[in-house]
């Protein structure tokens, strides 16, 4: 892939002086250079937009959602966001300390049952655990569980409940509130109504088969390992409904701009070293601007890859219904240029 991405760069520069011919330039190339890498990750389907301060600037969709039934994929089609769940979870909880009903300090062993449980909010958003002045990171999605009863303080609902009103909110009508939504019955929280029961079922029936995919690129249908939702995972959404989602937030919809600023700033550890996570992102530098980025795993099932250019206002929203978009590429490290479907796009956008 070197040489045509170098190829690529140069052709790039070449037309910045041509606004609509150049942009015509970058999508198309970087079309065929995701469609490239998908075919090489052996990744049935793949859905991908890039968003801008405003609306969507491109959208794109590849191969098939259901390789048995051949069904192509769409910008709208559902896919499991597995741990791109976390961006939803953390906006929440930012809104909630935006409105004073919650603090990032707070122990969220006064939500739980569980008092020998330390962490604070702001550690579990930033996987990170220790005092203050000596912070360790650790990426583990897992203890994100913890929040559940934040976000029950702060909203009188359940965590479903209030996923589902965000849904509604923000229009994101391909999105479904966990998998498991049509089975949640009185007196359980979070029952829909007879026409969101209506609406998630019609999802459901077009969500992206998820595959697990061999060494010689052979795809075998595979259950999605998400039973339900939860602050780390669990959310069904499209990359068209993800777009809304992200413009709601550069937007100051779902929280105030100073409030993004602070979620997008990473911690330090003792030495005054940057820690690769913000409250519910990753944060890196790459050519010396910042890049915040988030992704989902689900082994053998699905994967997807959200990437901002804050200084440029681009946002590239990623999902497969394969592991091959992000399980190779060791991400938890916080490093997301190890992906070469980020890489493309940085190596475009940020220059």
């Amino acid at each position: 892939m070197r040489r045509p991405l170098f190829a690529l760069t140069i052709a790039v520069s070449l037309s910045v002086s041509v606004p609509a011919a150049a942009q015509d330039l970058v999508y198309g190339r970087f079309r065929d250079y995701l469609e490239a890498l998908r075919v090489q990750a052996g990744i049935p389907g793949l859905a991908a937009v890039v968003v801008g301060n405003t609306d969507i600037a491109w959208e794109q969709a590849f191969g098939r959602q259901d390789i048995e039934q051949s069904i192509a994929t769409r910008p709208d089609t559902p896919f499991s966001l597995d741990g791109l769940t976390q961006v939803f979870s953390a906006s929440i909880v930012l809104r909630c300390v935006e409105e004073g009903r919650l603090s990032l300090d707070v122990p969220l062993s006064q939500f739980t049952k569980n008092p020998a449980d330390t962490a604070t909010i702001r550690q579990v958003l930033t996987h990170t655990s220790g005092p203050p002045n000596n912070l360790t990171y650790a990426y583990r999605p897992e203890r994100l569980d913890l929040l559940k009863g934040a976000v029950r303080a702060c909203t009188d609902n359940s965590f479903r409940e209030t996923v589902a009103n965000l849904l509604e909110q923000l229009a994101m009508v391909d999105s479904v509130p966990g998998p498991d939504i049509l089975t949640v019955v009185p007196p359980a929280e979070g029952v829909p109504t007879p026409a969101e029961s209506s609406r998630y079922a019609q999802n459901l029936q077009r969500l992206a088969v998820t595959y697990a995919v061999d060494t010689q690129r052979r795809a075998t249908p595979s259950p999605d390992p998400a039973t339900t939702i939860a602050p780390a995972n669990g959310l069904i959404s499209s990359v068209r409904d993800t777009a809304e989602f992200y413009l709601a937030l550069r937007n100051g919809i779902l929280v105030r701009p100073e409030t993004l600023a602070l979620a997008w700033q990473p911690p330090l550890d003792a030495n005054g070293q940057r820690l690769p996570h913000g409250l519910g992102w990753f944060v890196q530098s790459y050519n010396g601007m910042p890049v915040v980025w988030q992704f989902g795993l689900a082994e053998n099932a699905s994967s997807s890859l959200a990437v901002t250019i804050p200084s440029r206002g681009l946002t590239l929203i990623l999902a497969a219904n394969s592991d091959g978009l992000t399980r190779p590429f060791q991400l938890p490290s916080g490093d997301v240029t190890a992906s070469p479907f980020a890489r493309v796009f940085l190596s475009l956008f940020a220059r």
